[in-house]
């Protein structure tokens, strides 16, 4: 009963709207009624600002953090990348704003954070390195988590240290993150196609805007 509690603890922390939350209270905007609709990190930068999409991300990446970090303070023996994934799927899903969410990656990065920081700091310089190549935030999403995910098996051998054990739960929650990322950039893919996606004003991609 104690572990199915904390499992829904954490669904409910990953749904917290942030996004929703922070545009409706202090700009008096619906996220999901503009930009790409959606309520996550990147929509947030677009079209409430930077101040509000760093404090967004803040908050969905804590998210994930709190939740994976649930079983460790309650001493339940539970995996705690189970209760992070519950995070995540109530992020994407959020109960508090009708089951439309967000894209799983930044509460993704606060899953990592709570349960290998140095595997966090790694895959965040991942990600910083790819949005500097691509200047697309949706881009650098996806090819991260295909990154992120080999490395989850290569590391364990070639940099101990990083990930001192191959962890199979781990490298399955990221085979199974990284498919949901490419289904729930969908439409970015289309747009990336068309070149018609959105970048971000640096980096090297950004002189092709």
């Amino acid at each position: 009963m104690k572990i199915l509690v904390l499992l829904i603890i954490a669904y409910l922390l990953g749904s917290i709207p942030s996004g929703v939350w922070i545009g409706k209270t202090f700009f008096k905007k619906d996220l999901r009624q503009f930009g790409s609709g959606n309520t996550g990190t990147t929509n947030t930068f677009r079209v409430l600002g930077k101040k509000a999409g760093v404090v967004v991300l803040l908050m969905d990446i804590l998210k994930g953090t709190l939740a994976t970090s649930l079983p460790i303070i309650f001493g339940v023996p539970v995996n705690p990348l189970v209760f992070g994934v519950a995070a995540v799927l109530g992020h994407t899903f959020p109960v508090f704003a009708n089951f439309k969410g967000g894209k799983a990656v930044a509460t993704s990065a606060g899953m990592l954070l709570a349960y290998n920081p140095t595997f966090f700091v790694y895959s965040a310089l991942i990600f910083v390195l790819m949005l500097y190549i691509t200047s697309m935030v949706s881009l650098t999403s996806m090819i991260s988590a295909v990154l992120i995910t080999l490395s989850t098996i290569i590391l364990p051998f070639a940099i101990p240290a990083i990930l001192p054990h191959f962890d199979w739960l781990l490298t399955l929650i990221a085979i199974a993150l990284t498919t949901f990322i490419f289904i729930r950039h969908k439409e970015n893919i289309t747009r990336i196609k068309d070149g018609t996606e959105s970048r971000v004003p640096f980096g090297l991609g950004s002189s092709k805007k």
